[in-house]
Parts: structure tokens; C-alpha cells; sequence
């Protein structure tokens, strides 16, 4: 099967052929670019999108802590890294694909041009080669027709009596140079007749067949070339598939870490003061002197000494209110004793528990005056008055904040510490070798240190001194209100399904609030960090084992996320997907920092 000799005379149709097979090439790299461009699109996009609904770096008081924010800043990372994916389908296309079809289209329609060109040499000396042989052949016949008259000529001079001799004898001479020129002639026409035959074979079954066949070779190779394109154009995309399922699986992942429960303790440990709710009302008895008028006003036993009603601490709402005898007497301040119960008796000689107001003064006088005042946590978001030993916050949350701050300063105390270290380690160095530098030149920078470790050590007691204080009175407020719990039970016990209390007024004396009590250590469960943010992410070169406590074990080639960098010690803080955290060595990884990282 072969151009050459099954379309020997089809040099039009061929040459229309192989211009359509350059212009669907170009067709096809002409899609492909446009693929490119919807794909660049869709990445630009897709970052455009995860820029959008990431927060800017926030400070570390206001990093999302909640496992579904976490999760949510976790898919926008893995969106940003499929986006790149996209981002490389794209460029691979190009460079492999579209600039490969350019590339290829414009050798293509060079080497068409030539071998066009030389079959259309090789018909145009085919046609010379005929217009030489018809030319030798048409004087060839031409000179025969002149020799044919030369002979009639002479023959009709030769019978006619009448013509001379000398006409005779010239006729003669003229029909043997006509037969002498036809002659040659014939000799002319039948070299050139010899010399086109070869030609044309030579044309028809050389040379044609040999430029058809690389025309042939040509249309093939194009043919091929538009194969492996369209393999690339797959293979760029399914090179990405790996990847682009490790993002959807990290967003699976992302989702099923969300923990409803965790969420829930952190608003708790959020918004959580410390304070105490406020502890029960005692009755007050407003009916105690309409039955001691009535008492007064009945042929009755009269009434005990010991059950009189003291009008000083009679109970009324407000200093000046008309009461049922007269103006209610002003109640002075009781002493700081629990409280005092009293009875008053009937006409039919049952008592009635009878409360003074003792009970809620003390209660009042507790809230008051033994907690302190404390702005409202919408006049701390708006920036109130901030204080070195956060007593403008709750208890609970100012435990937090010292705690956090105490932890900052035992970081800073181990850089310092380590600093000291590596600065005596190259004093020594000096003095043993003092061609390497002057050992006195270090005991500045020593001095410093050693100073900026005593600030530090005298931060951390002191703050660890308003931690302890901020500890006891949280416990000490969980232990009263543990006894306060405990009082409401026994009082809900003595009251009968009809409302009214048992006739044992003896039962119904509340016991003074329990001594504060200091608690030797805190619970653990306030200790707990919250996750740090990605701010980029890296690539292991090489593996590593990770024996030792606090590092990552690592595969080559695996992918984690970058949550503190290199602090100049050759370690960097990484994070798997699915949270474990520790150190890696940084010459161990590729890394990749976010410009625009947002926390996650």
C-alpha cells in the first residue's frame, strides 16, 4: 500500500490532503489552548475562592479553636493545594501538548512545502521532455512532406518531354537533400521519442513514487503525532489524580475530625467566669404581725416572752413605704452571722417558721461585696482597661490567660537557656583555640542573657503567684457551692408536698459558709493547646525515622503541613493530616510557605 503507485496521478488531490491534515493539527492545538485557558480560569478561581473565605492571619487570642472551623480551614487548604493541581494539569498541557503541536505544525508545513516542490520540478522536466520530442517530431513530419513534394517534382519533371535537362538534374538535387534533411529528422525525432519514454518511466516509477512516499511518511507521522498528543493530553491529568485524591481525602478527613463535644467545651472554657450562680432566697414572713393582732384581740393564753417578734429586724421592702401599723422600722446591719430563725404562734397554737432578713442581707452582702466587679465581656471585646494581672477578667478566664502567659515565658526561659549554652560552648572553644576568636567578646552578649533569664524567672513567679491565688478562690468557690447544694437538698426535704415547713424550727438553722480551702494542683483539662495554624506546607526528600521524643516520622515523599518554621536550631514544626504533630529536620524537606496562609 503505497501513495506512490496507487495515486501516481493524483498530485492535486495529495496536495489538498495534506494541507487538511496541518489545518486539523492545528484545529486540535487550537483546543487544547483553550482547555489550558479553562483551566487556568478554574485554578485562578478556585485560590480566588479559598482567599475569599480564609480570614487574614489573626492574632493568637482569635485563632479559630473550634473543631468545625478548624475542619473548614483544613478543606480551603486542600482546595489550595487541588487548585495547584489544576494549576499543573495546565502547564504540563501546555509544554507537553500545545507548544509540541506548535512546534511539530510549523516542521510539518516546511516539509511539505519541499516535497511539493520537487514533484512539481519533476513533472515540469517530464513536460520539457515532451515538448522537445513532439518538436523533433513535428519537424521530423514536416520535413517528410517536403521531401514527398521534392519527389513529385521531380518525377513529374523527369516524365515531361518539354523540361530540360538541368531541371531535371536540380529536382534531383532537391529531392535527395529533403529525403537527407527528413532523415536526419527522423534520426532527431526517434533519439528524443527514446529519451522521453525513459523519462517518463523514470518519472512515473522513480521519482514520483519516492516523493509520494515521503508525503506518505509525512501524513503518518502527523497522524502519530496527534495519538501521543492525545495520550499526553490524558496522562497530564491522570498524573494529578494521586494528588487530587489525597486532597479529597484530606477533606474527608477535615470533616470527620469535627467533634460536636469538643466544640461544646470550648465554649465552655471560652466563656466560662468562675462565679457562682446566686444562692436560694429565704421566706420571708409578712404575715407574722396580722396574727399577732389577732392574738392581741382574742381571750386567749397569752403569748411566750421568748416568741415576741423584735420590731428591729422585721422585714419590709423600702425605707419610708406605709406598712400595715405605721412606717416599717428601718432594719440595721446584722453581724456577720449565717442567720436567725424565728417562730410565732396562732391563736390555736401552731407555729410558723418566721424568716428575718438577716439571711438575704448576708447573701446581698456576699455578692456585693465579696466578689469583685467585673466589666462585661462585650466592654472586653471593645478594649477596656487591660491590667498586667488580667484581674479585669473573670476568674476563669484570667486562669487561662496567666497560665498561657506563663507557658510564653517558659519558652522564651529555654531560648535564653540554650542560648547561654551555645554561648558558654563557643567561650570554651575560644579559650582552647584563640586563633578562632577572643572569648571576652561573648561576655556581653552572656551577661545579657543571664539577665534576661532573671527578668524572665522573677515573670514567671510572679505571675505564678497570681495563678496559685486565681486557683484557690476557684476552688474554694466549688467547694462552697458543693456545700450550698448540699443545704438545698436537706431544705427541699423538710418542706411538705403542701408547701408549708416541719414544726422542728431547730432543723431549719443554716449552717455558716464553708472556710475557702486551697487545692493542692489544678485540674489537667485546662492544659489542653489549641491547634496551631498551617502556614505552608513541604514535601519529605528523605525518610526519617523519628525515634526520638517530640519528632515526626516521616516517608519520602509525603506530604505535611508547615505550623512553625525554623527558628535557626535546623528543626521545623509539621503536622500530619490527620493532626499528629513534632519536629522534622529542615534539610530533610522541601518547603513551601504560603505568601496569603491563613490559619486553619
Amino acid at each position: 500500500m503505497s501513495w506512490g503507485t496507487e495515486l501516481w496521478d493524483q498530485f492535486d488531490n495529495l496536495d489538498k490532503h495534506t494541507q487538511w491534515g496541518i489545518d486539523f493539527l492545528e484545529k486540535y492545538a487550537k483546543f487544547v489552548k483553550e482547555r489550558i485557558e479553562i483551566e487556568q480560569n478554574y485554578a485562578k478561581q478556585l485560590r480566588n475562592l479559598v482567599k475569599k473565605y480564609c480570614p487574614k492571619r489573626s492574632p493568637k487570642d482569635e485563632e479559630p479553636r473550634f473543631t468545625s472551623c478548624i475542619a473548614f480551614f483544613n478543606i480551603l487548604n486542600e482546595l489550595n493545594d487541588y487548585a495547584g493541581q489544576r494549576e499543573v494539569v495546565a502547564e504540563e498541557m501546555g509544554h507537553r501538548v500545545y507548544g509540541e503541536l506548535m512546534r511539530y505544525s510549523h516542521d510539518l508545513k516546511t516539509e511539505r512545502k519541499m516535497h511539493l516542490q520537487e514533484g512539481r520540478k519533476a513533472q515540469q522536466y517530464l513536460d520539457m521532455c515532451w515538448k522537445q520530442m513532439d518538436n523533433s517530431k513535428k519537424k521530423f513530419e514536416r520535413e517528410c512532406r517536403e521531401a514527398e513534394k521534392a519527389q513529385q517534382s521531380y518525377e513529374r519533371l523527369d516524365n515531361d518531354t518539354n523540361a530540360t535537362k538541368a531541371d531535371v538534374e536540380k529536382a534531383k538535387q532537391q529531392l535527395n537533400l529533403r529525403t537527407h534533411m527528413a532523415d536526419e529528422n527522423k534520426n532527431e525525432y526517434a533519439a528524443q521519442l527514446q529519451n522521453f519514454n525513459g523519462e517518463q518511466h523514470k518519472h512515473y516509477y522513480i521519482v514520483i513514487p519516492q516523493i509520494y512516499k515521503q508525503l506518505q511518511e509525512m501524513d503518518e507521522r502527523r497522524t502519530i503525532k496527534l495519538s501521543e498528543c492525545y495520550k499526553g493530553f490524558a496522562d497530564s491529568e491522570r498524573k494529578v489524580i494521586p494528588i487530587i485524591s489525597k486532597c479529597l481525602e484530606g477533606m474527608i478527613l477535615a470533616a470527620k475530625s469535627v467533634d460536636e463535644h469538643r466544640d461544646s467545651q470550648l465554649v465552655i472554657d471560652c466563656f466560662k467566669s468562675g462565679f457562682e450562680p446566686p444562692g436560694d432566697f429565704p421566706f420571708e414572713d409578712y404575715s407574722q404581725n396580722i396574727y399577732r393582732t389577732i392574738s392581741d384581740g382574742t381571750i386567749s393564753t397569752p403569748k411566750q416572752e421568748g416568741m415576741r417578734i423584735d420590731t428591729k429586724t422585721t422585714v419590709g421592702k423600702s425605707k419610708g413605704k406605709l406598712w400595715l401599723f405605721g412606717k416599717k422600722p428601718k432594719p440595721q446591719s446584722p453581724p456577720l452571722t449565717p442567720t436567725s430563725l424565728y417562730t410565732s404562734s396562732t391563736p390555736n397554737g401552731s407555729q410558723y417558721p418566721i424568716f428575718s432578713i438577716e439571711p438575704v442581707h448576708y447573701c446581698m452582702s456576699d455578692i456585693k461585696t465579696g466578689k469583685p466587679r467585673i466589666p462585661s465581656f462585650r466592654s472586653l471585646k471593645r478594649g477596656g482597661p487591660a491590667l498586667e494581672d488580667f484581674s479585669h477578667l473573670p476568674p476563669e478566664q484570667r486562669r487561662k490567660k496567666l497560665q498561657q502567659r506563663i507557658d510564653e515565658l517558659n519558652r522564651e526561659l529555654q531560648k535564653e537557656t540554650d542560648q547561654k549554652d551555645a554561648l558558654i560552648k563557643m567561650k570554651d572553644v575560644y579559650e582552647k583555640n584563640p586563633q578562632m576568636g577572643d572569648p571576652s567578646s561573648l561576655q556581653p552578649k552572656l551577661t545579657e542573657t543571664m539577665s534576661n533569664m532573671d527578668r524572665l524567672r522573677m515573670e514567671i513567679h510572679k505571675n505564678e503567684a497570681w495563678l496559685s491565688e486565681v486557683e484557690g478562690k476557684v476552688a474554694a468557690r466549688s467547694d462552697r457551692r458543693h456545700s450550698s447544694d448540699i443545704n438545698h437538698l436537706v431544705t427541699q426535704g423538710r418542706e411538705s408536698p403542701e408547701g408549708s415547713y416541719t414544726d422542728d424550727a431547730n432543723q431549719e438553722v443554716r449552717g455558716p459558709p464553708q472556710q475557702h480551702v486551697q487545692p493542692n494542683e489544678f485540674d489537667d483539662e485546662f492544659e489542653d493547646d489549641d491547634p496551631l495554624p498551617a502556614i505552608g506546607h513541604c514535601k519529605a526528600i528523605y525518610p526519617f525515622d523519628g525515634h526520638n521524643e517530640g519528632t515526626l516520622a516521616m516517608k519520602e515523599g509525603e506530604i505535611l503541613y508547615i505550623i512553625e518554621e525554623d527558628k535557626g536550631d535546623g528543626w521545623t514544626r509539621a503536622r500530619r493530616h490527620n493532626g499528629e504533630e513534632g519536629y522534622v529536620p529542615t534539610s530533610y524537606i522541601d518547603v513551601t510557605l504560603e505568601k496569603n496562609s491563613k490559619g486553619s
